[in-house]
């Protein structure tokens, strides 16, 4: 079973960039396809990204398309999400997750990953 830690959230001006980090521990974390989400305050959580277990295919939201640029270290056991040109929008609690079952694919569904970490702030003003 992995556990999921997330970190590099903070408050940033629009225009910034950040790098989130997602260390996981456990066995077998290369098998997994791994995604971010992110969640704002009275809304769903929302797919952000995602990048398969060999991290040759990775998949964007469109609201992050051309900004965001998700990687893995599968040596470190860790994933990545670069955000750049930030916008007030993106504001909100960043997650990441892994994808199950090990070895499938992306999917926007939030409810075929598992297990989450417990997410960081990343806002975002103006």
């Amino acid at each position: 079973q992995l556990q999921l830690a997330e970190s590099g959230g903070g408050l940033v001006q629009a225009g910034a960039s950040l790098r989130l980090s997602c260390a996981a521990s456990g066995r077998a974390f290369g098998s997994y396809t791994m995604g971010w989400f992110r969640q704002a305050p009275g809304k769903e959580r929302e797919f952000v990204a995602a990048i398969r277990w060999s991290a040759a295919i990775k998949t964007y939201a469109d609201s992050v398309k051309g900004r965001f640029t998700i990687s893995r270290d599968n040596a470190k056991n860790t994933v990545y999400l670069q955000m750049n040109s930030l916008k007030p929008e993106d504001t909100a609690v960043y997650y990441c997750a892994a994808k199950m079952p090990p070895l499938s694919g992306y999917s926007v569904n939030v409810n075929e990953y598992k297990p989450w970490g417990q997410g960081t702030q990343v806002t975002v003003t103006s």
